[in-house]
């Protein structure tokens, strides 16, 4: 993986955090997740008439990916509601670059060299130490909290895989993506009004500004991610972007004094030591 390449997802995973500590705003995790969405669809918008059409056979894959983040919300909704966060985040966020290493090198023929897959095994490793060990309430993991996160962990593999097959079939990952946020907008726009009911939508209204903050960001590290997998192996990016569990801990602890027990000090170094190998190696 080229510096460039490698420093800009790294950005993206820190962006990613970033919107992720806005899940906190007053509204059901759900809900929030679904306003930085639609919020991140409507900047999109704003967007299309600069970026050209996907190309067709891209449009299927575009299609894909917003059916898996509807999956994605909704199982990660549920495992909230069996776990707290420093439990669920690191679970599911963690769970993903094993599917998407195996996937991406059966279906996109993605090659990994022994280094490259060691970093990634400890990286994973790192993140999944600070799910099981890191987590003042770990010893309450139960059976569905963690099936509840193992499946949100599919539907990230999911729209992974589908979203870097169909920015390299597209050639212009910037009109891929801006064509998928809006689409994935009104996807979950749709969702709501179906299973909340449309006046769910007056619930989004008071909390615009960060949703919109949320949208930004969410926008800007997915799209990073989506260029970064049309030149580097999907595997790598997918790792990568997961440090975004690094990027949260240490916002929790320099912005809202959260403190570092030494379990998760020893986890953020495993991390930082896969993040090394992915790069050296």
């Amino acid at each position: 993986m080229e510096t460039s390449v490698f420093i800009l997802v790294l950005t993206a995973a820190a962006l990613h955090a970033g919107w992720n500590a806005l899940l906190k705003i007053g509204l059901d995790r759900f809900l929030t997740a679904s306003l930085i969405q639609i919020a991140a669809g409507m900047i999109a918008l704003v967007a299309l008439p600069f970026v050209a059409l996907p190309k067709p056979q891209a449009w299927p894959w575009i299609g894909l990916s917003a059916l898996f983040h509807i999956g994605y919300n909704t199982y990660l909704a549920r495992a909230y509601q069996h776990g707290d966060l420093g439990q669920v985040y690191p679970l599911a966020r963690g769970s993903s670059p094993l599917l998407v290493a195996v996937l991406s090198v059966l279906l996109l023929g993605d090659r990994l060299s022994p280094g490259e897959l060691t970093g990634l095994l400890v990286l994973v490793g790192g993140i999944w130490l600070m799910a099981v060990r890191g987590s003042r309430s770990a010893k309450s993991i139960n059976r569905s909290l963690l099936g509840c996160a193992l499946m949100t962990a599919v539907f990230i593999a999911g729209y992974t895989l589908a979203d870097a097959t169909g920015a390299r079939c597209n050639g212009d990952a910037l009109s891929y993506a801006m064509w998928l946020f809006a689409l994935n907008a009104l996807v979950m726009a749709v969702v709501i009004a179906i299973t909340r009911g449309p006046r769910t939508f007056l619930q989004l209204g008071p909390h615009w500004r960060g949703g919109l903050a949320g949208g930004a960001m969410s926008l800007a590290a997915y799209s990073i991610a989506i260029w970064a997998m049309t030149q580097a192996p999907v595997a790598l990016v997918s790792a990568l972007r997961e440090t975004s569990v690094l990027f949260a801990l240490l916002i929790g602890a320099l912005l809202l004094k959260k403190p570092l027990p030494p379990i998760r000090l020893l986890a953020c170094g495993v991390i930082a030591a896969g993040v090394v190998l992915l790069r050296l190696l």
